[in-house]
């Protein structure tokens, strides 16, 4: 019986093929929901930012674009999920620097991956000013009154970060050294966490996006210098911070047919006028990079805060 069903199948084969019958052809991309791995915890900024791009993402390419939060070892876990995904178009990173670049430099053993080799770089979406902050009753009312009792009273002052290796960890430990102050490190996984931790007395600084901050500072409830933010150049340092920037990312090897279709999706909607204007109200900088330029950006900041880490003693 089954010799015959096969038979009448290759018959049946054969005669599409002589009528000129076409095969069933591959949907065209997309065809489903795509997966956006925003690898921080719900309320950051990265997730707020990825949040809103996904929104407008799924309008533009026509299907719906899931935000999946899936935080951990300074967003190295899940921008890794990416990697390790299907390379098919259906499964994205919406993710940062400290994933991309800083996580590399100050934590190599976390990184189980190569950026360069092994993500398929799609888009640049915004750079994110960063600041330090405390509570609006703490006595340090500017950043050197700040460095002179850290100096005084070493390790005293707990700085929240957004986890080791993250950017908001690599810009402390270059404040440390070029003030010769010392704090002591608290790091969390990211978002309301690092609020949390100063709002609730927890902690005495953090470093954290503008964005975050700000409301905060609005509301009357934390201190910083905005909207005079000096940078440590201006305050007579010679060594300026590292600029931090979100990105969308697949996994390296992407079908050619699919990146025509991402690429040129992420471009609008990156320059969107409704959307550009929302995200920078809230603290952020619009600034789309297409794949290459985003590609170099990413060798020249590795190179850059690697040599600034060997300058100052954070690795050999």
């Amino acid at each position: 019986m089954k010799r015959v069903l096969f038979v009448i199948g290759f018959i049946l084969m054969a005669y599409g093929v002589i009528l000129g019958i076409p095969p069933v052809q591959a949907q065209p991309y997309p065809s489903r929901p795509v997966q956006l791995i925003i690898p921080l915890v719900p309320g950051s900024a990265l997730d707020i930012n990825g949040r809103l791009f996904a929104e407008e993402f799924g309008k533009v390419l026509g299907t719906q674009v899931v935000p999946m939060n899936k935080p951990g070892a300074s967003l190295t876990l899940g921008t890794d999920a990416v990697v390790k995904s299907k390379k098919d178009g259906y499964t994205l990173a919406y993710t940062n620097t400290s994933a991309i670049v800083y996580a590399r430099v100050l934590s190599p053993e976390i990184v189980p991956y190569d950026p360069v080799m092994d993500l398929e770089p799609l888009g640049l979406h915004c750079f994110f000013p960063l600041t330090g902050a405390v509570q609006e009753g703490a006595p340090w009312k500017t950043f050197p009154e700040l460095i002179a009792y850290a100096k005084k009273n070493p390790g005293k002052l707990r700085v929240a970060t957004h986890g080791q290796g993250s950017i908001d960890h690599f810009n402390l430990e270059i404040i440390q050294s070029l003030t010769g102050a010392q704090f002591t490190h608290v790091p969390f996984k990211g978002g309301q966490q690092v609020i949390t931790a100063l709002l609730g007395g927890h902690v005495e600084v953090i470093f954290d996006a503008l964005s975050q901050v700000l409301p905060h500072v609005e509301g009357g409830k934390m201190r910083t210098d905005f909207p005079n933010l000096p940078t440590l150049p201006e305050l007579g340092y010679k060594q300026d911070l590292l600029s931090a920037w979100f990105a969308l990312f697949g996994p390296a090897g992407t079908p050619e047919e699919v990146k025509k279709v991402l690429v040129p999706a992420i471009e609008k909607v990156v320059m969107n006028q409704e959307l550009k204007t929302k995200i920078e109200k809230m603290g952020f900088i619009v600034n789309y990079r297409p794949p290459a330029e985003l590609k170099k950006l990413m060798v020249e900041d590795y190179q850059r805060a690697l040599e600034i880490a060997i300058k100052v003693g954070l690795r050999k």
